[in-house]
Protein backbone atom coordinates (compact mmCIF):
# COMPACT_ATOMS: atom_id res chain seq x y z
CA UNK A 1 0.00 0.00 0.00
CA UNK A 2 1.50 3.27 -1.19
CA UNK A 3 1.04 5.96 1.45
CA UNK A 4 1.95 9.31 1.70
CA UNK A 5 5.41 10.61 3.44
CA UNK A 6 5.57 10.60 7.05
CA UNK A 7 7.78 13.86 7.20
CA UNK A 8 8.50 16.26 4.23
CA UNK A 9 11.90 15.95 2.68
CA UNK A 10 13.04 19.58 3.45
CA UNK A 11 16.00 20.97 4.28
CA UNK A 12 17.59 20.27 7.98
CA UNK A 13 17.80 22.75 10.45
CA UNK A 14 21.22 23.16 9.68
CA UNK A 15 21.59 24.68 6.73
CA UNK A 16 24.37 23.30 4.06
CA UNK A 17 24.88 25.27 1.02
CA UNK A 18 26.66 21.76 -0.19
CA UNK A 19 23.44 20.44 -0.04
CA UNK A 20 21.61 20.05 -3.61
CA UNK A 21 18.07 20.19 -1.54
CA UNK A 22 19.07 23.46 0.09
CA UNK A 23 20.57 24.88 -2.67
CA UNK A 24 17.49 24.04 -4.73
CA UNK A 25 15.05 26.39 -1.61
CA UNK A 26 16.63 28.78 -1.90
CA UNK A 27 16.71 29.28 -6.00
CA UNK A 28 12.63 28.40 -5.43
CA UNK A 29 12.23 31.43 -3.15
CA UNK A 30 14.56 33.84 -5.13
CA UNK A 31 12.46 32.44 -8.18
CA UNK A 32 9.37 33.31 -6.36
CA UNK A 33 10.50 36.72 -5.04
CA UNK A 34 11.98 37.88 -8.63
CA UNK A 35 8.46 36.25 -10.33
CA UNK A 36 6.98 38.60 -7.67
CA UNK A 37 8.63 42.24 -8.54
CA UNK A 38 6.42 43.60 -11.29
CA UNK A 39 5.25 46.99 -11.75
CA UNK A 40 2.64 46.78 -9.11
CA UNK A 41 -0.31 48.93 -9.68
CA UNK A 42 -3.66 47.90 -11.85
CA UNK A 43 -6.72 50.04 -12.22
CA UNK A 44 -7.99 49.31 -8.59
CA UNK A 45 -4.29 50.25 -7.02
CA UNK A 46 -4.72 54.03 -7.78
CA UNK A 47 -8.26 54.45 -5.82
CA UNK A 48 -7.06 52.31 -2.88
CA UNK A 49 -3.80 54.60 -2.67
CA UNK A 50 -6.33 57.88 -2.69
CA UNK A 51 -8.01 56.31 0.27
CA UNK A 52 -5.41 55.54 2.14
CA UNK A 53 -3.80 58.87 1.70
CA UNK A 54 -7.46 60.61 2.82
CA UNK A 55 -7.33 58.09 6.28
CA UNK A 56 -3.91 59.52 6.78
CA UNK A 57 -4.59 63.20 5.88
CA UNK A 58 -8.22 63.48 8.14
CA UNK A 59 -6.94 60.91 10.28
CA UNK A 60 -10.40 59.28 10.19
CA UNK A 61 -11.86 56.30 7.64
CA UNK A 62 -15.02 57.40 5.31
CA UNK A 63 -18.08 56.07 5.97
CA UNK A 64 -19.50 57.75 3.52
CA UNK A 65 -18.29 58.30 -0.20
CA UNK A 66 -16.03 61.38 -1.26
CA UNK A 67 -14.26 60.54 -4.62
CA UNK A 68 -17.64 60.28 -6.79
CA UNK A 69 -19.96 62.86 -7.97
CA UNK A 70 -22.61 60.34 -8.03
CA UNK A 71 -22.90 58.37 -4.97
CA UNK A 72 -21.00 61.56 -3.14
CA UNK A 73 -22.33 61.30 0.53
CA UNK A 74 -23.27 57.81 0.65
CA UNK A 75 -22.85 55.11 2.70
CA UNK A 76 -19.76 53.38 1.73
CA UNK A 77 -18.15 50.25 3.66
CA UNK A 78 -14.33 50.92 2.34
CA UNK A 79 -13.30 47.69 4.22
CA UNK A 80 -9.68 47.64 3.18
CA UNK A 81 -9.08 50.65 4.96
CA UNK A 82 -6.18 49.00 6.79
CA UNK A 83 -4.06 47.62 4.34
CA UNK A 84 -4.93 50.95 1.98
CA UNK A 85 -2.88 52.86 4.75
CA UNK A 86 -0.25 50.06 4.51
CA UNK A 87 -0.14 50.43 0.72
CA UNK A 88 -0.11 54.40 0.56
CA UNK A 89 2.25 54.41 3.56
CA UNK A 90 4.86 52.74 1.31
CA UNK A 91 4.43 54.60 -1.39
CA UNK A 92 4.59 57.95 0.34
CA UNK A 93 7.77 56.41 2.22
CA UNK A 94 9.30 55.06 -1.28
CA UNK A 95 7.31 55.24 -4.68
CA UNK A 96 6.32 52.38 -6.62
CA UNK A 97 9.83 50.69 -5.76
CA UNK A 98 9.22 50.39 -2.08
CA UNK A 99 5.83 49.33 -2.94
CA UNK A 100 6.96 46.31 -5.40
CA UNK A 101 9.42 45.33 -2.90
CA UNK A 102 6.48 45.33 -0.56
CA UNK A 103 4.00 43.16 -3.27
CA UNK A 104 6.99 40.35 -3.74
CA UNK A 105 7.73 40.37 0.16
CA UNK A 106 4.13 39.15 0.56
CA UNK A 107 3.84 37.00 -2.18
CA UNK A 108 7.23 34.94 -1.14
CA UNK A 109 5.98 34.84 2.75
CA UNK A 110 2.57 33.40 1.81
CA UNK A 111 4.31 30.50 -0.02
CA UNK A 112 6.38 30.25 2.77
CA UNK A 113 3.74 29.26 4.77
CA UNK A 114 2.25 26.63 1.90
CA UNK A 115 5.84 25.27 1.11
CA UNK A 116 6.14 24.40 5.70
CA UNK A 117 3.04 22.17 4.44
CA UNK A 118 4.13 20.20 1.77
CA UNK A 119 4.97 16.55 2.28
CA UNK A 120 7.03 15.71 -0.44
CA UNK A 121 10.68 14.89 -1.57
CA UNK A 122 12.20 18.58 -2.28
CA UNK A 123 12.20 18.63 -6.41
CA UNK A 124 8.62 17.65 -6.36
CA UNK A 125 7.77 20.37 -3.96
CA UNK A 126 9.57 22.88 -6.01
CA UNK A 127 7.78 21.96 -9.08
CA UNK A 128 4.54 22.06 -7.57
CA UNK A 129 5.53 25.56 -6.30
CA UNK A 130 6.60 26.80 -9.36
CA UNK A 131 3.21 25.86 -10.62
CA UNK A 132 1.06 27.30 -8.12
CA UNK A 133 3.00 30.19 -8.09
CA UNK A 134 2.63 30.96 -11.89
CA UNK A 135 -1.28 29.75 -11.48
CA UNK A 136 -1.79 32.66 -8.49
CA UNK A 137 0.24 35.45 -10.49
CA UNK A 138 -2.60 36.74 -11.81
CA UNK A 139 -3.70 38.59 -8.95
CA UNK A 140 -0.41 39.95 -7.88
CA UNK A 141 -0.83 43.20 -7.67
CA UNK A 142 -0.81 46.20 -4.69
CA UNK A 143 -4.34 45.96 -3.19
CA UNK A 144 -5.35 44.88 -0.32
CA UNK A 145 -6.25 41.12 -1.72
CA UNK A 146 -2.85 40.73 -1.14
CA UNK A 147 -3.07 40.60 2.52
CA UNK A 148 -5.30 38.40 2.03
CA UNK A 149 -3.11 36.01 -0.54
CA UNK A 150 -0.68 35.85 2.67
CA UNK A 151 -3.88 35.32 5.20
CA UNK A 152 -5.18 32.95 3.20
CA UNK A 153 -1.54 30.77 3.30
CA UNK A 154 -1.45 30.87 7.20
CA UNK A 155 -4.55 30.14 7.91
CA UNK A 156 -4.16 27.46 5.85
CA UNK A 157 -0.84 26.33 7.42
CA UNK A 158 -2.66 26.40 10.98
CA UNK A 159 -5.34 24.37 9.65
CA UNK A 160 -2.98 21.79 7.85
CA UNK A 161 -0.83 21.73 11.06
CA UNK A 162 -4.17 21.14 13.50
CA UNK A 163 -4.66 18.40 11.69
CA UNK A 164 -1.45 16.48 11.22
CA UNK A 165 0.67 17.73 14.08
CA UNK A 166 -1.90 18.87 16.57
CA UNK A 167 -1.45 22.51 16.25
CA UNK A 168 -3.28 25.21 17.78
CA UNK A 169 -5.90 26.76 16.56
CA UNK A 170 -6.10 29.36 19.42
CA UNK A 171 -5.71 32.22 20.38
CA UNK A 172 -4.36 32.43 16.43
CA UNK A 173 -7.40 32.23 13.97
CA UNK A 174 -9.24 34.73 15.99
CA UNK A 175 -6.54 36.96 16.01
CA UNK A 176 -6.01 36.68 12.36
CA UNK A 177 -9.83 36.91 11.67
CA UNK A 178 -9.64 40.49 13.52
CA UNK A 179 -6.90 41.88 11.31
CA UNK A 180 -8.32 40.27 8.43
CA UNK A 181 -11.65 42.12 7.84
CA UNK A 182 -9.73 45.17 8.52
CA UNK A 183 -7.61 44.58 5.81
CA UNK A 184 -9.84 43.32 3.26
CA UNK A 185 -13.37 41.93 2.76
CA UNK A 186 -11.78 38.32 1.45
CA UNK A 187 -12.21 37.33 4.95
CA UNK A 188 -14.91 35.01 4.16
CA UNK A 189 -12.38 32.65 2.43
CA UNK A 190 -11.46 32.07 6.11
CA UNK A 191 -14.19 30.37 7.03
CA UNK A 192 -14.56 28.55 3.38
CA UNK A 193 -11.39 26.90 4.36
CA UNK A 194 -12.92 26.25 7.93
CA UNK A 195 -15.50 24.67 5.82
CA UNK A 196 -13.54 22.35 3.80
CA UNK A 197 -11.58 20.74 6.83
CA UNK A 198 -14.97 20.36 8.74
CA UNK A 199 -16.49 18.71 6.26
CA UNK A 200 -13.73 16.89 4.73
CA UNK A 201 -12.79 15.33 8.20
CA UNK A 202 -16.05 14.07 9.13
CA UNK A 203 -16.13 11.88 5.95
CA UNK A 204 -12.57 11.29 6.89
CA UNK A 205 -14.05 9.77 10.07
CA UNK A 206 -17.45 8.55 9.18
CA UNK A 207 -15.55 6.46 6.58
CA UNK A 208 -12.43 5.41 8.85
CA UNK A 209 -9.79 6.36 6.47
CA UNK A 210 -6.09 5.64 8.10
CA UNK A 211 -3.72 6.97 5.48
CA UNK A 212 -3.88 10.33 6.84
CA UNK A 213 -4.02 12.05 9.64
CA UNK A 214 -7.55 12.52 11.06
CA UNK A 215 -8.88 15.34 13.20
CA UNK A 216 -10.75 13.37 15.94
CA UNK A 217 -14.56 14.34 17.07
CA UNK A 218 -13.67 16.36 19.81
CA UNK A 219 -11.19 18.10 18.09
CA UNK A 220 -14.13 18.59 15.59
CA UNK A 221 -15.90 20.17 17.84
CA UNK A 222 -12.83 22.31 18.91
CA UNK A 223 -12.60 23.77 15.53
CA UNK A 224 -16.38 24.26 15.36
CA UNK A 225 -15.67 26.55 18.51
CA UNK A 226 -13.24 28.41 16.64
CA UNK A 227 -15.61 29.20 13.68
CA UNK A 228 -18.06 30.57 16.27
CA UNK A 229 -15.25 32.53 17.84
CA UNK A 230 -13.76 33.81 14.38
CA UNK A 231 -18.07 34.88 13.36
CA UNK A 232 -18.30 36.69 16.47
CA UNK A 233 -15.01 38.93 15.94
CA UNK A 234 -16.19 39.99 12.48
CA UNK A 235 -17.89 42.89 13.89
CA UNK A 236 -14.72 44.01 15.77
CA UNK A 237 -14.16 46.81 12.37
CA UNK A 238 -15.72 50.38 11.80
CA UNK A 239 -18.42 49.15 10.05
CA UNK A 240 -19.23 46.68 13.11
CA UNK A 241 -22.23 44.01 11.74
CA UNK A 242 -22.45 45.57 8.25
CA UNK A 243 -19.25 43.40 7.43
CA UNK A 244 -21.04 39.73 8.31
CA UNK A 245 -23.07 40.15 5.03
CA UNK A 246 -20.79 42.43 2.81
CA UNK A 247 -19.10 39.27 0.94
CA UNK A 248 -23.00 38.27 -0.06
CA UNK A 249 -23.58 41.87 -1.02
CA UNK A 250 -20.67 41.97 -3.22
CA UNK A 251 -20.93 37.96 -4.92
CA UNK A 252 -24.74 39.16 -5.46
CA UNK A 253 -23.48 42.61 -7.66
CA UNK A 254 -24.48 40.24 -11.20
CA UNK A 255 -23.77 43.54 -13.27
CA UNK A 256 -19.92 42.19 -12.05
CA UNK A 257 -20.40 38.53 -13.32
CA UNK A 258 -21.51 40.13 -16.60
CA UNK A 259 -18.88 43.07 -17.06
CA UNK A 260 -16.03 42.67 -15.05
CA UNK A 261 -13.56 40.18 -16.32
CA UNK A 262 -11.58 38.86 -12.91
CA UNK A 263 -15.54 37.94 -11.56
CA UNK A 264 -16.34 36.19 -14.84
CA UNK A 265 -15.55 32.63 -15.44
CA UNK A 266 -12.45 31.98 -16.95
CA UNK A 267 -11.63 31.99 -20.39
CA UNK A 268 -9.40 29.15 -21.09
CA UNK A 269 -8.16 30.53 -24.23
CA UNK A 270 -5.90 33.27 -22.61
CA UNK A 271 -2.49 32.24 -21.85
CA UNK A 272 -2.81 33.36 -18.21
CA UNK A 273 -5.85 31.26 -17.49
CA UNK A 274 -3.92 27.77 -18.75
CA UNK A 275 -1.63 27.02 -16.38
CA UNK A 276 -5.12 27.04 -14.05
CA UNK A 277 -6.36 24.15 -16.19
CA UNK A 278 -2.72 22.60 -16.26
CA UNK A 279 -2.51 22.67 -12.35
CA UNK A 280 -6.09 20.79 -11.99
CA UNK A 281 -5.20 18.19 -14.67
CA UNK A 282 -2.19 17.68 -13.05
CA UNK A 283 -3.74 17.22 -9.56
CA UNK A 284 -6.57 14.65 -10.38
CA UNK A 285 -3.79 12.75 -12.52
CA UNK A 286 -1.99 12.54 -9.04
CA UNK A 287 -4.41 11.09 -6.99
CA UNK A 288 -5.69 8.78 -9.74
CA UNK A 289 -2.13 7.02 -10.38
CA UNK A 290 -1.04 7.55 -6.49
CA UNK A 291 -3.21 4.13 -5.52
CA UNK A 292 -4.29 4.83 -2.37
CA UNK A 293 -7.31 6.72 -0.71
CA UNK A 294 -7.45 10.18 -1.23
CA UNK A 295 -7.70 12.21 1.65
CA UNK A 296 -11.37 14.07 1.96
CA UNK A 297 -10.46 17.23 3.19
CA UNK A 298 -7.95 17.37 0.18
CA UNK A 299 -10.28 16.30 -2.31
CA UNK A 300 -13.05 19.02 -0.76
CA UNK A 301 -10.01 21.91 -0.71
CA UNK A 302 -10.03 20.95 -4.42
CA UNK A 303 -13.72 20.43 -5.00
CA UNK A 304 -14.28 23.89 -3.41
CA UNK A 305 -11.37 26.20 -5.31
CA UNK A 306 -12.10 24.66 -8.40
CA UNK A 307 -15.75 25.19 -8.03
CA UNK A 308 -14.99 29.15 -7.25
CA UNK A 309 -12.18 29.44 -9.82
CA UNK A 310 -14.66 27.88 -12.61
CA UNK A 311 -17.42 30.65 -10.97
CA UNK A 312 -14.58 33.96 -11.32
CA UNK A 313 -11.56 33.96 -12.67
CA UNK A 314 -10.39 35.76 -9.55
CA UNK A 315 -10.48 32.51 -7.46
CA UNK A 316 -7.88 31.08 -9.33
CA UNK A 317 -5.04 32.42 -7.30
CA UNK A 318 -6.34 30.82 -4.09
CA UNK A 319 -6.68 28.14 -5.83
CA UNK A 320 -3.37 27.67 -6.87
CA UNK A 321 -2.22 28.83 -3.16
CA UNK A 322 -4.05 26.28 -1.35
CA UNK A 323 -3.81 23.31 -3.34
CA UNK A 324 -0.16 23.01 -4.14
CA UNK A 325 0.77 21.03 -1.24
CA UNK A 326 -2.10 18.52 -2.13
CA UNK A 327 -0.34 18.45 -5.66
CA UNK A 328 3.04 17.90 -3.88
CA UNK A 329 1.83 15.39 -1.51
CA UNK A 330 0.31 13.22 -3.93
CA UNK A 331 2.69 13.66 -6.96
CA UNK A 332 5.03 12.19 -4.48
CA UNK A 333 3.51 8.84 -4.00
CA UNK A 334 2.80 8.74 -7.87
CA UNK A 335 5.69 9.38 -8.71
CA UNK A 336 7.36 6.68 -6.44
CA UNK A 337 4.81 4.28 -7.16
CA UNK A 338 4.83 4.42 -10.81
CA UNK A 339 9.07 3.94 -10.77
CA UNK A 340 8.62 1.04 -8.37
CA UNK A 341 5.80 -0.44 -10.33
CA UNK A 342 8.68 -0.06 -13.53
CA UNK A 343 10.85 -2.49 -10.95
CA UNK A 344 13.45 0.45 -9.98
CA UNK A 345 14.12 0.50 -6.41
CA UNK A 346 16.34 4.47 -6.40
CA UNK A 347 13.40 6.22 -7.64
CA UNK A 348 15.05 9.40 -9.40
CA UNK A 349 15.28 12.72 -7.93
CA UNK A 350 14.34 10.83 -4.11
CA UNK A 351 15.90 12.82 -1.23
CA UNK A 352 18.91 11.25 -0.08
CA UNK A 353 19.58 10.80 3.96
CA UNK A 354 23.16 10.01 3.74
CA UNK A 355 25.44 13.00 4.79
CA UNK A 356 28.37 14.19 2.71
CA UNK A 357 31.59 13.58 3.41
CA UNK A 358 33.27 13.64 0.74
CA UNK A 359 33.91 16.18 -1.84
CA UNK A 360 31.78 18.57 -0.05
CA UNK A 361 34.13 21.49 -0.36
CA UNK A 362 34.23 21.21 -4.56
CA UNK A 363 30.47 21.35 -4.14
CA UNK A 364 30.10 23.76 -1.62
CA UNK A 365 32.02 26.42 -4.06
CA UNK A 366 30.26 25.04 -7.22
CA UNK A 367 26.71 26.08 -5.71
CA UNK A 368 28.18 29.04 -3.98
CA UNK A 369 29.11 29.78 -7.63
CA UNK A 370 26.06 28.69 -8.74
CA UNK A 371 23.65 30.63 -6.37
CA UNK A 372 25.56 34.16 -7.04
CA UNK A 373 25.03 33.83 -10.36
CA UNK A 374 21.48 33.08 -9.65
CA UNK A 375 21.29 35.93 -7.35
CA UNK A 376 23.16 38.37 -9.89
CA UNK A 377 21.05 37.51 -13.01
CA UNK A 378 17.55 37.83 -10.16
CA UNK A 379 18.84 41.53 -9.32
CA UNK A 380 18.79 42.18 -12.58
CA UNK A 381 15.44 41.41 -13.49
CA UNK A 382 14.40 43.21 -10.01
CA UNK A 383 16.09 46.42 -10.93
CA UNK A 384 14.32 46.74 -14.58
CA UNK A 385 10.24 47.34 -12.70
CA UNK A 386 11.94 49.16 -9.51
CA UNK A 387 12.86 52.31 -12.09
CA UNK A 388 10.72 55.14 -12.23
CA UNK A 389 10.91 54.94 -15.92
CA UNK A 390 9.15 51.24 -16.26
CA UNK A 391 6.67 52.18 -13.69
CA UNK A 392 5.75 55.89 -16.04
CA UNK A 393 6.09 54.04 -18.92
CA UNK A 394 3.87 51.13 -17.73
CA UNK A 395 1.28 54.09 -16.54
CA UNK A 396 1.18 55.49 -20.16
CA UNK A 397 0.60 52.26 -22.28
CA UNK A 398 -2.35 51.29 -19.71
CA UNK A 399 -3.82 54.30 -18.64
CA UNK A 400 -4.44 58.08 -20.23
CA UNK A 401 -1.64 59.61 -19.09
CA UNK A 402 -1.84 62.35 -21.05
CA UNK A 403 -5.76 62.68 -21.23
CA UNK A 404 -5.75 62.88 -17.45
CA UNK A 405 -3.21 66.08 -17.76
CA UNK A 406 -5.03 67.51 -20.32
CA UNK A 407 -8.46 67.76 -17.89
CA UNK A 408 -5.71 68.55 -14.99
CA UNK A 409 -4.47 72.05 -17.23
CA UNK A 410 -7.13 72.90 -19.01
CA UNK A 411 -10.38 72.38 -16.10
CA UNK A 412 -13.29 71.46 -18.52
CA UNK A 413 -16.39 71.95 -17.41
CA UNK A 414 -17.47 69.18 -14.35
CA UNK A 415 -19.30 66.94 -13.57
CA UNK A 416 -17.34 64.44 -15.59
CA UNK A 417 -18.14 60.88 -17.46
CA UNK A 418 -15.33 58.81 -17.05
CA UNK A 419 -14.33 55.17 -18.18
CA UNK A 420 -14.74 52.59 -15.71
CA UNK A 421 -11.93 51.25 -16.26
CA UNK A 422 -9.85 54.71 -15.64
CA UNK A 423 -11.94 55.54 -12.33
CA UNK A 424 -9.32 54.57 -10.12
CA UNK A 425 -7.00 56.60 -11.72
CA UNK A 426 -8.90 59.67 -12.36
CA UNK A 427 -9.48 60.01 -8.53
CA UNK A 428 -5.82 59.42 -7.97
CA UNK A 429 -4.51 62.18 -10.31
CA UNK A 430 -7.99 64.76 -10.41
CA UNK A 431 -9.47 64.50 -6.92
CA UNK A 432 -10.84 66.65 -4.77
CA UNK A 433 -10.34 69.11 -8.30
CA UNK A 434 -13.18 66.65 -10.25
CA UNK A 435 -15.04 63.41 -8.59
CA UNK A 436 -15.31 60.60 -10.81
CA UNK A 437 -18.33 58.96 -12.39
CA UNK A 438 -17.33 55.62 -11.57
CA UNK A 439 -14.71 53.74 -9.99
CA UNK A 440 -13.88 50.00 -9.34
CA UNK A 441 -15.46 50.07 -5.78
CA UNK A 442 -18.57 48.35 -7.66
CA UNK A 443 -20.22 47.32 -3.62
CA UNK A 444 -20.60 51.26 -3.73
CA UNK A 445 -22.18 51.92 -7.07
CA UNK A 446 -24.64 48.65 -6.72
CA UNK A 447 -26.00 46.30 -9.77
CA UNK A 448 -28.10 48.84 -10.66
CA UNK A 449 -25.87 51.99 -11.14
CA UNK A 450 -23.29 49.70 -12.99
CA UNK A 451 -26.17 48.38 -15.47
CA UNK A 452 -26.94 52.01 -16.27
CA UNK A 453 -23.21 53.09 -16.70
CA UNK A 454 -23.02 49.89 -19.14
CA UNK A 455 -26.13 51.50 -21.27
CA UNK A 456 -24.40 54.87 -21.25
CA UNK A 457 -20.99 53.46 -22.47
CA UNK A 458 -22.80 50.94 -25.34
CA UNK A 459 -24.86 53.03 -26.58
CA UNK A 460 -27.87 51.91 -24.80
CA UNK A 461 -31.68 53.29 -25.60
CA UNK A 462 -31.30 55.98 -23.06
CA UNK A 463 -27.40 57.24 -23.14
CA UNK A 464 -27.89 60.93 -23.72
CA UNK A 465 -30.95 60.42 -21.60
CA UNK A 466 -28.94 59.78 -18.47
CA UNK A 467 -25.73 62.02 -19.41
CA UNK A 468 -28.12 64.73 -19.44
CA UNK A 469 -30.11 63.25 -16.09
CA UNK A 470 -26.83 63.50 -14.92
CA UNK A 471 -25.98 67.08 -16.09
CA UNK A 472 -22.78 65.70 -17.75
CA UNK A 473 -20.75 68.26 -19.29
CA UNK A 474 -16.83 66.39 -20.10
CA UNK A 475 -16.68 62.77 -21.12
CA UNK A 476 -13.51 60.69 -20.88
CA UNK A 477 -13.64 57.94 -22.68
CA UNK A 478 -11.45 55.33 -24.60
CA UNK A 479 -10.04 56.23 -28.00
CA UNK A 480 -12.26 54.71 -30.66
CA UNK A 481 -15.13 52.74 -28.64
CA UNK A 482 -18.77 52.56 -29.20
CA UNK A 483 -19.51 55.93 -27.30
CA UNK A 484 -16.73 57.55 -28.89
CA UNK A 485 -17.85 57.23 -32.39
CA UNK A 486 -21.38 58.05 -31.31
CA UNK A 487 -20.17 61.40 -30.10
CA UNK A 488 -18.29 62.64 -32.89
CA UNK A 489 -21.59 62.82 -34.82
CA UNK A 490 -23.57 64.68 -31.76
CA UNK A 491 -24.17 67.66 -32.75
CA UNK A 492 -24.42 68.63 -28.77
CA UNK A 493 -20.61 67.15 -28.04
CA UNK A 494 -17.45 68.54 -29.25
CA UNK A 495 -13.93 66.89 -29.19
CA UNK A 496 -11.39 68.83 -27.43
CA UNK A 497 -8.58 66.05 -26.93
CA UNK A 498 -7.56 62.81 -28.51
CA UNK A 499 -4.58 60.89 -28.50
CA UNK A 500 -4.12 56.86 -28.88
CA UNK A 501 -5.50 56.18 -25.42
CA UNK A 502 -8.33 58.48 -24.86
CA UNK A 503 -10.82 61.09 -26.13
CA UNK A 504 -12.54 64.00 -24.23
CA UNK A 505 -15.71 65.51 -25.27
CA UNK A 506 -17.37 68.41 -23.90
CA UNK A 507 -20.92 69.44 -23.90
CA UNK A 508 -21.55 72.31 -26.55
CA UNK A 509 -23.12 75.42 -25.20
CA UNK A 510 -26.33 75.94 -25.64
CA UNK A 511 -27.83 78.04 -28.43
CA UNK A 512 -29.86 80.57 -27.74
Amino acid sequence: MNTLSAKPSKPSQSFDLASTNNLLVVILFIAIFTMAVRVPADTDTWWHLSSGQYIVDNLTIPTTDPFSHTKFGETWIDHGWLAQIFWYGLYAAGGWALVSLALASLVTASFWFIWKQIEANVFIAALSMVLGAIVSSIVWAARPQMVTFLLVAITSYLLDRYKRHDGRLLPWLPLIMILWVNVHGGYAIGFMLMVAYVLGEVVNVVTGHREDPVISWSRLKHLLLVMAVCLAVVVINPHTWRMWVYPFQTVGIGALRDFIQEWQSPNFHLPYVQPFAVMLLLIMAAMGRSGRQTDWTDLALVAMWTLWALFAGRNIAIFGLVTTPVLARYADVAWTRQWNTWGYERVPFATTTVPIKSGRQPKLVLNSVLLGVIVIAALIKIAVPLTPNANLKAEKDSLPYEAINFIRDEQPPAPIFNSYNWGGYFIFKLWPDYQAYIDGRTDLYDDAFIRRYLDVITVGDDWQKTLDEDGINTILIEHNGTLDKFLRIEPGWAEIYRDDMAVVFTRRASQP
